[in-house]
């Protein structure tokens, strides 16, 4: 999984103009300040050093100590002193919000850059790249809390790395900050692919959890996003993962009864009668949806889907009773319209085309199928 955007902002220009004289400073303070100007930090934290231990409460001893780690970017100490001058004092309230923001911006900086070196080098140094990258990204987490973008792109550096379960933690506190959507997504995607994987080695009990876990995700997702197409569609393909279906049919039928001209509610409702097998009511529902918007791509696929489904299904009912059925022909017939014109506003999709093929062949079309099955050979080479 793949998450390559990053965003690089320019640190904000942080010096020394800040540490003013003060009347009564200490002879430690002083001196602290005279080494800081002859650029001998090392011997201004051993006196800044002593000035705290000789006055715990001293806030521009600590201050002042932050900035240097801060600069040495030693920023858990830098965060240990700025905690410390706060608690004595608010005479460097705003410095300390505009250091941090400063040194925020040198790591998260940092991350992205590292980020970008373990994409272009060899595969046997870009993880001690993604390693630095992640690390930048949790210190600017650490300066930072509320910054969506740390979490974001940490959690991006997890995904490249194939740390998956890593990478949910900062998705979650994003979710948990601000109900970000897009976290939600990520978070709910890494949700349901963990569920396929516990499937696909037999673990039921496993994957049932997962998949319940999903649920409750994008279920509060849709309360807090109602409009977002992609959510509701999730929630929709977790349900049938889940094999509750009929559960989510009942979610979709109340939205729908509260606000019948919601396109993105009847959709997924239709998605959900189709995959239950009702060609009737997904039809009369993908119909609606097309009612409401002619060009809705999906509502067009989906119809085509049923009406080749429902053919189908027909065709082998037929087959048990040896009773040839007209009403065969007509639902691939009625498909025929919605394939093509599928196909012709997303050419290069090879299943499609495949499948409108078939179709012409149930028809008894035989040049148009040749067609598209040559065109479909064509597009998987």
């Amino acid at each position: 999984m793949n998450r390559n955007t990053f965003y690089l902002i320019s640190a904000i220009i942080f010096g020394w103009l800040s540490l003013t004289a003060f009347d009564c400073a200490s002879t430690e303070i002083t001196s602290a300040k005279l080494y800081i100007q002859q650029k001998n930090v090392d011997k201004a934290l051993d006196v800044l050093q002593k000035e705290v231990t000789k006055n715990p409460r001293s806030e521009e001893g600590y201050y002042m100590m932050g900035v240097i780690y801060g600069d040495k970017e030693e920023y858990a100490k830098m965060l240990d002193c700025f905690d410390k001058a706060s608690a004595n004092g608010k005479v460097h309230e705003t410095d300390i919000k505009k250091a941090k923001l400063s040194y925020w911006g040198q790591a998260f900086n940092r991350g992205a850059n590292y980020f970008k070196q373990a994409t272009t080098a060899p595969k046997d140094s870009s993880a001690i790249f993604y390693e630095k990258s992640a690390n930048s990204f949790k210190m600017a987490i650490a300066i930072q809390p509320d910054s969506l973008g740390s979490y974001k792109n940490l959690s991006y550096v997890y995904m490249n790395m194939g740390r998956y379960d890593d990478a949910t933690a900062p998705l979650q506190k994003m979710v948990d900050l601000k109900k970000d959507k897009d976290a939600y997504k990520l978070l709910g995607e890494l949700t349901m692919d963990k569920a396929s994987r516990l499937k696909e080695k037999k673990d039921s009990v496993g994957a049932t959890k997962e998949y319940n876990n999903a649920i409750q995700l994008f279920e509060e997702a849709r309360k807090a996003h109602p409009d977002d197409q992609d959510i509701l569609t999730s929630l929709c393909n977790a349900y049938i993962a889940a094999d509750k279906a009929s559960v989510a049919m009942g979610t979709f039928k109340q939205l729908l009864e509260k606000d019948p001209t919601n396109l993105t509610y009847r959709y997924n409702y239709g998605v959900l009668l189709l995959g239950a097998n009702d060609f009737t009511g997904a039809e009369a529902q993908f119909k609606e949806a097309l009612t409401s918007d002619a060009e809705h791509l999906n509502s067009i696929y989906n119809l085509a889907v049923t009406y080749v489904k429902w053919g189908a299904t027909l065709s082998k009912k037929a087959d048990e009773t040896g009773k040839e059925d007209p009403e065969v022909k007509a639902k691939y017939r009625a498909a025929l319209p919605y394939l093509e014109s599928y196909v012709q506003k997303k050419s290069n999709d090879v299943n499609v085309v495949e499948l409108l093929g078939k179709v012409y062949s149930v028809l008894g079309m035989t040049e148009d199928a040749k067609k598209c099955f040559d065109k479909a050979d064509k597009l998987r080479k």
